[in-house]
């Protein structure tokens, strides 16, 4: 027994104990300011807010490991450019939507540049006659070259018949 006891007395008593301590210390100490370097950069991908990052980035620098913990619960969940990319995929939808209405004939869906509906072939709009530009039928003025369209229907360019038959006689 007193054998066992003298074993454990020796390695406690070895010499390289301060520096293995050094070591694990050091190693702790970089591992503490890499999570503050992580929760910049982190901060920096997710948050505007240059205060709030600042914060963050504090918070893990006062309160080692438990700053970036604390961070890592609060932190939004998407970072900034995703965000951006959310909101441009969502206006390109609404202007495509917008881009888009039913005929007033058959209730096919029809672009707004359209001229004439491709399936039932009613008249959507006209070509003004200076510029050539789609104009609707109640317009006064064309808005791309300001030709006045009021003295009436005559004055607009509609789709011939033979351009709503597909160019046959």
């Amino acid at each position: 027994m007193e054998n066992a006891f003298q074993s454990i007395q020796n390695t406690l008593d070895w010499t390289g104990w301060p520096l293995v301590w050094y070591l694990l210390m050091f190693a702790v100490g970089i591992l503490w300011l890499a999570l503050v370097f992580w929760t910049l950069k982190d901060a920096r991908k997710r948050i505007q807010d240059g205060l709030i990052i600042a914060v963050a980035m504090a918070t893990s620098l006062v309160f080692p490991f438990i700053g970036t913990l604390v961070y890592a619960i609060l932190r939004p969940s998407e970072y900034l450019a995703d965000v951006r990319e959310r909101d441009l995929e969502i206006r390109a939808m609404e202007a495509e939507l917008r881009a888009v209405r039913p005929c007033p004939n058959c209730r096919e869906t029809v672009r707004e540049d359209y001229l004439v509906c491709p399936k039932c072939r009613k008249g959507l709009r006209a070509s003004c006659p200076n510029c050539g530009r789609a104009v609707e039928f109640t317009w006064k003025a064309c808005p791309y070259c300001a030709r006045d369209l009021s003295t009436g229907p005559s004055s607009l360019v509609l789709p011939e018949a033979t351009e709503l038959i597909g160019g046959q006689a």
